[in-house]
């Protein structure tokens, strides 16, 4: 069974207060749903590893901006810090993308891309994609696509075509105005 992770966090219980925006976009550049959720307000700050670096994702003033592009694979979170400056870009890969009661959301396919501004890229999840696939919890056709969506997005990332990263400021803008 594939988690299905939605855009406004509801569930999150290291929010305690938040702000949330969403629209649905058709433009030439992006067709989809995004979501702004600004963590007024977190029990904690929530801090992650990658290689040698600590990276905090989370903390009081944060916003994550969540693109869930029709017929994609995948969804990109772009976080900010309470200045504004992106923290990290993260990228899951998802057997797809909807809309539940007026809610985006994503069914999780278990791999994450994970680039920092830095131009840093890691690839995460795979020992999880592998169990999933040798316990019979998906398929080999969910494998295949996990990995294909994987090499295609990391083939933009080195020919600097992934064009969710460089819209990320312009959105949040967008969905900026329109938090409650």
């Amino acid at each position: 069974m594939l988690k299905r992770k939605y855009g406004n966090r509801a569930d999150w219980k290291r929010v305690e207060q938040r702000k949330y925006a969403q629209t649905h976009l058709h433009t030439k550049e992006f067709q989809g749903n995004i979501t702004l959720l600004n963590t007024v307000e977190v029990k904690e700050p929530l801090t992650t590893r990658y290689g040698e670096k600590d990276i905090c994702i989370v903390d009081n003033g944060y916003m994550w901006l969540q693109h869930f592009p029709l017929g994609k694979h995948h969804s990109v979170t772009t976080m900010f810090d309470a200045n504004g400056e992106i923290v990290q870009w993260y990228i899951d890969i998802c057997l797809e993308n909807g809309v539940e009661d007026g809610v985006p959301w994503m069914d999780d396919l278990y791999l994450d891309i994970v680039v920092l501004p830095s131009g840093e890229i890691f690839v995460l999840d795979e020992d999880e994609l592998e169990q999933a696939y040798e316990s019979g919890t998906i398929s080999k056709k969910k494998y295949d696509i996990a990995h294909n969506e994987v090499k295609e997005i990391m083939r933009q990332l080195d020919n600097d075509e992934f064009r969710l990263m460089t819209l990320a400021q312009e959105h949040k803008s967008m969905l900026e105005i329109k938090l409650k």
